[in-house]
């Protein structure tokens, strides 16, 4: 007996065989089991999911010699010549090859003829739209009011295409791709019973590789049966489909949070030597990418359906979560852009460049000079912080080559005073070249060492801050975005040495992580000009946070604003006079 390729010799033969679309059997079988049948059924979705199988088993529901139900015998006479195409009352058209309405007119001259031995006779019409407008036409008014014995089953990949008359003659079913967890599952049930030995990870790249396509899936496992000489093996399948190595993605993931522009280019290197995909490669790297944000939000959530759960998590945890949009945005318009690119590799390398060029790494204050800047490392998770911070990273006196300054007695004369000394310098702060001279009395005294985390240096640094004026130091830190909406959330219960305890609003602590804790803290330590430990709870605050004294105080300002309205004698005169009245909702404050 010759080889039955597996899309053909696992095709569904009952409802209940069917992977997927329980959506459009639950209609179907409900509509069989109580006889609620329509005369014409329309199958939509891409190629592969099942439409033409459906068809095909209704058709033996219908004929079944054990009366109508939703699982034929599958031994009868009707139902054996239905599996196997040959029977007469089943008539499969092929729209694509038979567009002329002739073929249609010749088609429907049989309609008013009883079927030769079975209770209905089915017309199936495989991509139905590409019938001319004439056969559309012909086919009309046979489609609405066909004799009591027919029975139309049309299936299409694009239902766009077919006119708004024939839609509304047919009850419409849409087919959705298969996911791949069903593909994957389906494929390791068939592989099983035909007794071939497979990796998991092959079927995974198989079920990716079908894009939700069953049919597809099981002629790529036939192709890498073949390829892996009657076996599955996952580096043989991805030789076959030429997908690059998972491992190869994780690099250069890796490469990108490390900011090593030379280590990329040479992980590269090595995929080029495999032939790969780079388009596909792109794909891979979107995935990743989406995997690691998930994995930032929701740790819990990985899928560890490849096995490298811990990887992601280290990946998630190595890169901010703005950095991980940024990457996915600029994968994806790589991914865009790479068929303008004079070729594919050069295309997927413009991508990771562009992955580090536009990372942020510091915002400059033009306020300050040269020598109050230092970049951030790139490898460091606190770069994109110095960013949303919006607040430079500032060395100490003695490395600037001034005189060591004095000691703000106050959070607010910290800045007052380091200002002093750069307004005192020679040169202006702007220019970034130009290192600025010294003022003549810093210069005359010798540099003293600054002891590091001294604790008499400690209180005062951050003597300034206690859990009443938290709601007034808050807009001096020059947090931006996420993280100042959090901080917004938090009040400060305690001021202990150097180390502050927050308690943040769980009303408001559904995105928060450790990576916006960390920038809060780096503000912190900006603003106090010290080391600092930062603690911050999920829980309901006892007391205020600013961003509830910000909404009492807006709801007080609206509130006055109302009262000054309604008690104005101008306007209580004129809603007097005219009978009018007065609408709350239109009224605001000016300050």
């Amino acid at each position: 007996m010759s080889y039955q390729v597996l899309a053909r010799k696992w095709r569904p033969k009952s409802f209940r065989e069917m992977v997927g679309q329980e959506h459009v059997l639950q209609a179907l079988i409900n509509a069989l089991d109580h006889d609620r049948l329509h005369h014409a059924y329309l199958f939509t979705g891409t190629r592969g999911v099942g439409k033409t199988t459906i068809a095909r088993i209704l058709a033996k529901c219908l004929n079944c010699e054990q009366g109508v139900s939703s699982e034929p015998c599958g031994e009868c006479g009707s139902c054996l010549e239905i599996a196997e195409g040959r029977s007469v009352d089943l008539l499969e058209v092929d729209a694509a090859s038979r567009t002329k309405v002739e073929d249609t007119r010749e088609l429907l001259e049989n309609v008013q003829y009883a079927p030769t031995r079975s209770r209905y006779k089915v017309y199936l019409i495989d991509e139905v739209h590409m019938l001319s407008t004439s056969s559309f036409n012909a086919l009309l008014k046979t489609l609405e009011e066909p004799p009591p014995h027919v029975k139309f089953l049309l299936a299409t990949t694009d239902p766009q295409k077919l006119p708004a008359t024939v839609l509304s003659r047919c009850l419409q079913f849409n087919l959705k791709n298969m996911p791949p967890e069903q593909i994957v599952g389906h494929l390791g049930n068939v592989l099983e019973k035909e007794m071939v030995s497979f990796e998991e990870p092959a079927l995974w790249l198989l079920g990716r590789a079908a894009s939700g396509s069953m049919r597809d899936a099981l002629s790529l496992t036939d192709q890498a049966i073949a390829f892996g000489s009657g076996k599955l093996v996952e580096a043989d399948v991805r030789s076959m489909l030429g997908s690059v190595d998972l491992s190869f993605v994780y690099q250069l993931l890796e490469g990108v949070a490390a900011g090593d522009p030379a280590e990329l280019l040479a992980i590269v290197a090595r995929m080029a030597e495999h032939a790969p995909d780079f388009e596909g490669s792109t794909d891979e790297l979107i995935s990743l990418v989406h995997r690691v944000a998930v994995a930032q939000v929701v740790p819990e959530a990985i899928d560890n359906s490849w096995g490298d759960a811990e990887r992601v998590a280290s990946l998630a945890r190595s890169i901010t979560a703005e950095d991980a949009q940024l990457f996915y945005q600029i994968a994806l318009n790589g991914k865009r852009d790479m068929g303008l690119a004079p070729d594919p590799r050069s295309g997927f390398e413009m991508l990771l460049l562009r992955m580090l060029a536009f990372r942020p790494a510091a915002v400059i204050d033009e306020s300050l000079g040269p020598a109050d800047l230092q970049p951030a490392p790139a490898n460091s998770a606190s770069s994109s912080a110095a960013v949303e911070v919006g607040t430079p990273v500032k060395k100490s006196p003695d490395s600037v080559g001034e005189g060591a300054p004095s000691q703000p007695q106050a959070a607010a004369s910290h800045h007052t005073e380091r200002k002093r000394e750069l307004a005192s310098q020679d040169s202006p702060a702007a220019p970034v070249r130009s290192q600025p001279e010294p003022a003549p009395q810093a210069a005359a005294a010798p540099a003293p060492e600054k002891a590091p985390l001294a604790a008499a240096s400690e209180k005062q640094a951050i003597g300034g801050v206690t859990p009443e004026n938290w709601c007034e130091l808050l807009p001096q830190l020059g947090l931006l975005g996420m993280v100042q909406n959090i901080a917004s959330n938090m009040q400060l219960l305690t001021v202990t040495g150097d180390t502050l305890e927050f308690v943040l609003d769980a009303d408001n602590a559904s995105l928060f992580n450790d990576g916006h804790r960390d920038k809060i803290r780096l503000a912190l330590q900006n603003y106090f000009d010290c080391e600092l430990s930062v603690s911050i709870s999920v829980a309901t605050p006892p007391g205020e946070t600013p961003a509830m004294r910000q909404a009492r105080a807006r709801n007080e300002r609206q509130q006055r604003a109302v009262a000054e309205i309604e008690n104005d004698p101008r306007l209580q005169a004129l809603l007097a006079n005219f009978d009018g009245e007065l609408d709350i909702t239109s009224i605001a404050p000016l300050d």
